[in-house]
């Protein structure tokens, strides 16, 4: 019990050091006038995006599709992203036919070899893209994580979820939006 508890501690100190270098992040790129407008919330049309994913293959992200699109944004220092971890997978395995599941490593404020070691540890076989520059990141507006967006067929964020749920809620939300 303490070490759940030691971990908990140690991954809250970790997310909020990782707020507050995100928000001293003195770096303004500039934004075009469709993502300065950009509200990562639901109800809004999400913005699209492409990001490498782990073979460097770039994957183009938002738009009309033709399922949910379970857009997941992690760091392998995360404690709360390790116990969201194996959930994910298995609501892949369920849900890959209704869903396209995505993870989205926040790699600017993580080290891509922990990444990658996280991902291999916890057996994702869904598409993981590295978000090197974190202007995603940014873009979404992800200040804790993880971070998840269910985003419709039609483009639009339907939820974000920040934090991690009980498996049967995500479950509820999937049968929910789809």
């Amino acid at each position: 019990m303490k070490n759940v508890v030691t971990v908990f501690i140690v991954a809250f100190l970790f997310a909020g050091l990782a707020v507050y270098q995100y928000a001293q992040d003195d770096t303004s790129a500039e934004q075009s006038s469709a993502s300065a407008d950009f509200k990562p919330k639901a109800g809004f049309q999400a913005a699209s995006f492409a990001l490498p994913d782990l073979d460097e293959n770039p994957l183009d992200v938002g738009g009309k599709g033709s399922k949910l699109t379970f857009l997941n944004f992690w760091a392998s220092w995360c404690g709360p992203c390790v116990l969201e971890a194996p959930d994910l997978q298995k609501l892949h395995e369920k849900y890959g036919d209704k869903i396209a599941m995505i993870g989205v490593n926040s790699t600017k404020f993580d080290k891509e070899r922990a990444a990658r070691k996280f991902v291999v540890d916890h057996g994702f076989t869904f598409p993981i893209l590295m978000d090197r520059k974190g202007d995603v990141t940014e873009q979404y507006k992800v200040n804790m994580y993880p971070t998840t967006f269910l985003i419709d067929s039609e483009g639009v964020i339907r939820e974000r979820i920040n934090g991690v749920i009980p498996y049967d809620e995500w479950e509820r939300l999937i049968q929910k939006w789809s």
